[in-house]
């Protein structure tokens, strides 16, 4: 792999279900608000940043998982 994964696993599954739920309000709204647009797209990111366990803006700030804890 080309990335270390540094999320710990308990930010990786409220990732995932932040994302589904913001998924979902977009799907819902689909067309009937830029917000939807955004939720959509915001959506997308969080999943697939818990799917991979790996988020780019926290690997930018230095970030790393701690394996000892």
């Amino acid at each position: 792999m080309f990335y270390v994964k540094n999320l710990p696993n308990w930010e990786r599954v409220l990732r995932v279900v932040m994302g589904l739920m913001a998924l979902a309000f977009a799907a819902l709204n689909w067309g009937g608000s830029p917000l939807a647009i955004g939720a959509g797209a915001m959506g997308a990111i969080l999943s697939m940043t818990g799917l991979f366990g790996f988020c780019p803006m926290c690997a930018m700030v230095g970030r790393k998982l701690d394996k000892g804890a």
